[in-house]
């Protein structure tokens, strides 16, 4: 028996195209998906690259209109894959509505996230008027634009007066703090599953919070100072 008989998928030149678009179009997707991982990430970080990924599927259902598979390698070495081409458009058409109906909250707050990653760029008249005179306070200075060079844009807000940009202060909190990804809390799963397995039952919760705090905390324990301090506690037998 052949592996035409055993797999007559691998005979069907219809099933051939699409798994080879299956396989492209995922590549794609799988690309956007690991950029959306990770931590540290801000949500504006997160929708440029939904929108940038929005954009490449307005981008590749143009291409694929008019035969071109550029972004399609494995799609593009199928001798019928010009013959498919109105159903992979549509494919790629219903792709991007999703993406835009899925995201569409964000659109709402655009201008927010703009103003927030970028403050030393906005235009300040097109800003809230609560937030226009501290743009222009906050462009206006060179120690602030120096220190939005050089530090983490959290960083950079915390380190604002605020006495002077009480406004732009709290904006930025509202945006730094939404949640972007679900990354942090299933890597954090991940390690409860690992600690609180069936051989580590005497687990108690307690410790198991430790152990989660140290596994996802930024800050790197003194144990010179937590050895010190074990030794004074210590009590002689």
């Amino acid at each position: 028996m052949g592996k035409s008989d055993e797999f007559p998928e691998l005979s069907d030149t219809n099933w051939l195209c699409d798994f080879a678009f299956a396989v492209d179009i995922f590549s794609h997707m799988n690309e956007l998906n690991v950029k959306l991982q990770g931590k540290d990430q801000f949500v504006h970080d997160m929708y440029t690259n939904v929108k940038a990924f929005k954009s490449k599927l307005v981008l590749f259902s143009r291409q694929m209109s008019n035969k071109s598979f550029a972004h399609f390698p494995t799609l593009a070495v199928q001798k019928e894959a010009a013959r498919c081409v109105k159903k992979y458009c549509k494919s790629l058409d219903d792709l991007h509505r999703e993406f835009c109906r899925r995201f569409c909250d964000f659109e709402k707050i655009e201008k927010s996230l703009q103003l927030v990653s970028w403050p030393l760029s906005q235009d300040p008249e097109s800003a809230p008027q609560e937030l226009q005179l501290e743009l222009i306070d906050l462009q206006s200075d060179s120690v602030s634009k120096q220190k939005f060079k050089s530090l983490k844009l959290n960083d950079f807000y915390a380190s604002l007066n605020e006495t002077t940009f009480p406004n732009l202060r709290r904006t930025a909190q509202k945006m730094l703090v939404l949640f972007g990804s679900t990354y942090v809390c299933e890597q954090t799963f991940s390690v409860m599953k690992i600690n609180k397995a069936h051989h580590r039952s005497k687990l108690t919760d307690q410790h198991l919070r430790s152990v989660l705090r140290i596994a996802t905390t930024k800050l790197t324990p003194d144990f010179d100072a937590l050895a010190k301090k074990g030794d004074q506690q210590h009590c002689s037998h």
